[in-house]
């Protein structure tokens, strides 16, 4: 990331990239992945947020406009950049712990495409999409498990390919929730939509920002209950001229219904390589719950791999 940056910000150890521009998660890729409510909402919390800010890639950065990555330190970059012009499939592996009175836990895989469609010269169309695989225990008994999928989360963000004069990168759009989930205990069923927003500003290697949405149900199973929460994922995180990202936020859903937060605060470190060519982030972090309902879990580990297409 902090290869692209030019005057002060620069160091001999970093390359520039040529004509550089710079997205779950949470969701943004380094920072967590944008889920956002009704990712997994039966037994405990199942691991929160699209994600992750991770958020994941693919509009503008802090660049010039349009073109492609022609640097390992520009992916770095755009990886942290949750509308970056720059197709990504991070798959993140969350485990939560020490959830209800049986002190159960549970897994949760998801799978992230991060798409970029060009619908004019000067914006984009970032769809990006959260299907959760999950496996959980029963909070009052261990041998009491379900496994399948959860329900599907999918962000639209019309976002400039440049951006503004003072550097802030943007994006906006719909949000929906499709009922993929596999079991009540899974996913509530309902079919939901609302609006999603972020903005975030790329510097001196830092990447700062804050992702929302919110979704309100209109359709769906009758025995569940209706979906109206908010997501909040404020990010920051910071990339060396190494490829190593270094990452905190939180992924805070508040449950309208239920009048109650879901906050757990982040932090990772994540590296880029290549293998064949082919170039992969690997994602390392720990989880700690700072407000959950009742019964929810205390702490959690992710660990996520990203793969990037030019």
């Amino acid at each position: 990331m902090i290869a692209v940056l030019t005057g002060a910000c620069a160091s001999p150890a970093q390359t520039p990239a040529a004509g550089a521009r710079s997205h779950g998660d949470v969701g943004v890729a380094g920072a967590g992945v944008d889920g956002g409510p009704g990712v997994g909402t039966g037994w405990g919390q199942l691991a929160g947020g699209e994600d992750e800010a991770r958020p994941d890639a693919s509009s503008a950065d802090g660049g010039e406009k349009a073109g492609k990555p022609e640097s390992q330190a520009e992916l770095a970059k755009q990886l942290q950049n949750p509308v970056a012009n720059l197709i990504s499939v991070p798959i993140q592996s969350n485990w939560d712990y020490d959830i209800g009175p049986a002190h159960t836990r549970n897994y949760v895989a998801k799978v992230q495409p991060v798409i970029p469609v060009s619908i004019s010269e000067d914006w984009n169309v970032i769809v990006r999409t959260i299907v959760p695989v999950i496996w959980t225990q029963s909070p009052v008994d261990k041998n009491d498990t379900k496994f399948g999928l959860g329900d599907t989360v999918q962000s639209f963000f019309f976002s400039p390919k440049a951006p503004t004069s003072d550097g802030w990168i943007w994006g906006v759009g719909p949000v929906f929730q499709w009922p993929t989930s596999t079991s009540d205990e899974l996913g509530n069923g309902k079919t939901g939509a609302g609006p999603t927003a972020l903005i975030l500003k790329q510097e001196c290697g830092w990447t700062y920002g804050v992702l929302a949405n919110h979704i309100w149900s209109f359709a769906g199973q009758d025995n569940t209950s209706d979906v109206n929460s908010t997501f909040v994922q404020p990010f920051l995180s910071y990339t060396t001229a190494t490829y190593t990202t270094f990452a905190v936020n939180t992924e805070s859903t508040y449950d309208w219904e239920e009048r109650q937060w879901t906050t757990p605060f982040n932090a990772s470190v994540s590296q880029l390589v290549k293998i064949g060519g082919q170039p992969v982030q690997f994602q390392l972090g720990y989880r700690y719950y700072v407000h959950t309902p009742y019964g929810g879990p205390d702490w959690g580990l992710r660990f996520a791999i990203t793969l990037l297409f030019k």
